[in-house]
């Protein structure tokens, strides 16, 4: 069987940088890195109508550093900047909850990063297909239509994977579909990668995707 690795994992500090940033001693790690998570996890569900991304962190003794990747922009920053303000807010919330980080002597910098062609993001195609999955459209039209878009963007290939109970079928089954070249084992090569769950009646399906990026986004 061959083994199956995480292409952003596989790329991370070498090609691709790392989505948290910081140093901290033995002790305060595991507190920092519960952090990143839960403000990781609440933004990404938070904004999923500007169409984000991905969050990178940043920590500095007196200060931290969020930036938000979205291909909306305008729906994050809103009238006047009043959304970061207001995310600024929701960050703070968060912090709270925590046992090492004293959130009145922190400052809070809120990055918003545009992401020039969404069609190559994986995250966005793998939730617009889950999307589609959990509204009962045919499964194959939608990852047809997510290729050609895909295609359409000067990407070099992708690969898409359903796993579960697709269309309702008694019996769980993995369905593989691939257009042009992705080449996930050359390093050099920027290949995007996200994987999201599909929660249709009959349960869940999962839904990955690789994008073969001759470009940057």
């Amino acid at each position: 069987m061959g083994q199956k690795v995480n292409p952003i994992g596989f790329r991370t500090g070498r090609t691709i940088g790392w989505k948290s940033r910081w140093f901290s001693n033995n002790n305060l790690y595991k507190h920092l890195l519960l952090e990143d998570i839960k403000i990781r996890e609440a933004l990404m569900k938070k904004l999923t109508v500007a169409g984000i991304v991905g969050v990178e962190i940043e920590r500095l003794p007196k200060s931290i550093v969020i930036i938000v990747s979205v291909s909306r922009p305008g729906v994050v920053i809103g009238r006047g900047g009043s959304g970061i303000e207001e995310l600024k807010k929701f960050i703070v919330e968060i912090l709270k909850t925590s046992k090492v980080t004293k959130v009145e002597s922190l400052k809070i910098d809120l990055k918003v990063n545009e992401v020039k062609s969404p069609e190559l993001s994986a995250y966005l195609v793998a939730e617009r297909i889950a999307s589609d999955l959990e509204k009962r459209i045919p499964h194959r039209r939608s990852v047809t239509k997510a290729m050609e878009r895909v295609m359409m963007a000067r990407a070099g290939g992708i690969k898409i994977v359903l796993g579960g109970r697709i269309n309702g079928a008694e019996i769980s089954r993995v369905e593989k579909f691939h257009q042009g070249s992705v080449p996930t084992q050359t390093l050099r090569e920027d290949i995007d990668y996200a994987e999201i769950p599909a929660l249709t009646k009959r349960g869940y399906v999962g839904v990955k995707v690789w994008i073969h990026r001759k470009e940057e986004v």
